[in-house]
């Protein structure tokens, strides 16, 4: 496996297409959610993308062939008064799995992370995602805390 990494391009018609199926080969794996997502949302997250300020994707070829993805999002710490870096989504093509298609991709990021001066890389993970939470502890992640007697931090949502 040859693994060759861009930067999305959010206006350029073939990366959108390879951003919507991505994601939506994602969704439909039970560590997303294991439902297709709308056609609405394939044909038009990479532009949604392309609308929040310092959002940006990395891409994962192999011969070509798309095989992994990684969107991110630039937050602000407060703790640190430094921007931080938000992994919202890693998508690895099944078939393309164990091979380091994620760990190119991380290298990536964490190269972007440090150019635009942030001071941390941030992502959720599934506690039964194994496979991914090794692949992150193998790449530096882990849990966060403030003080271990008050625990790690949890991700927690509200629908809307």
């Amino acid at each position: 496996m040859t693994i060759e990494i861009r930067v999305a391009d959010y206006q350029n018609p073939e990366h959108q297409t390879i951003i919507g199926e991505l994601m939506n080969h994602y969704a439909s794996d039970p560590m997303g959610g294991g439902e297709a997502l709308p056609a609405e949302v394939i044909n038009n997250v990479a532009a949604g993308l392309g609308q929040v300020a310092n959002a940006f994707t990395v891409l994962a070829f192999d011969k070509g062939q798309p095989v992994g993805l990684v969107n991110c999002l630039q937050g602000f710490s407060t703790f640190k008064c430094q921007p931080l870096l938000n992994i919202h989504d890693v998508i690895v093509d099944s078939r393309c799995r164990g091979k380091g298609v994620c760990q190119a991709m991380l290298s990536e990021v964490e190269a972007i992370a440090r150019q635009r001066g942030c001071c941390k890389i941030t992502l959720e993970v599934l506690q039964g995602n194994h496979a991914a939470r090794k692949a992150y502890a193998s790449f530096g992640f882990g849990n966060y805390e403030l003080d271990p007697a008050m625990g790690i931090a949890e991700f927690w949502q509200k629908t809307l």
